[in-house]
């Protein structure tokens, strides 16, 4: 069990925004520093990042690894290149032919329709493969 007294914090922000420090609302740290009982400790210097976190929820596998092989076969691409849930089509060297010709693969490798609306959202491998998921889970 850990506690502290007589303890203070102080954070500074990263841009010109006002910082609130009532409470824990606090925006854009870039830098913070800790006083526990009149000790200080060196300030962290805290550098921005893009998103680190993603909630998600996750295809099957089985469905990820099919979607693979078909992504693989439309663009030609050669067994030894690494295909993930993560490759974005736009990167693995699609175009909008491609993809439309990837989401003709998927339709009739399961049995599915894919809305144009649909079809437009999809930009990794992870999207196609939920988007599956979720049309054969709604097609039973």
């Amino acid at each position: 069990m850990a506690s502290m007294v007589r303890s203070s914090m102080s954070l500074a922000a990263l841009s010109n925004q006002a910082l609130q420090v009532s409470g824990t609302r606090t925006s854009n740290p870039s830098s913070v520093s800790l006083s526990i009982k009149g000790r200080n400790f060196p300030s962290i210097t805290l550098q921005p990042r893009g998103r680190r976190f993603q909630f998600r929820c996750a295809a099957k596998p089985e469905t990820v690894q099919k979607v693979c092989d078909i992504v693989k076969k439309q663009l030609a691409l050669s067994e030894d290149s690494t295909v993930t849930g993560e490759s974005k089509f736009s990167a693995l060297g699609a175009d909008s032919l491609d993809t439309v010709e990837i989401v003709m693969g998927l339709e009739e490798e399961f049995g599915i329709t894919v809305e144009e609306d649909s079809a437009q959202s999809i930009a990794t491998v992870q999207d196609a493969a939920e988007m599956i998921d979720k049309l054969l889970e709604s097609k039973a």
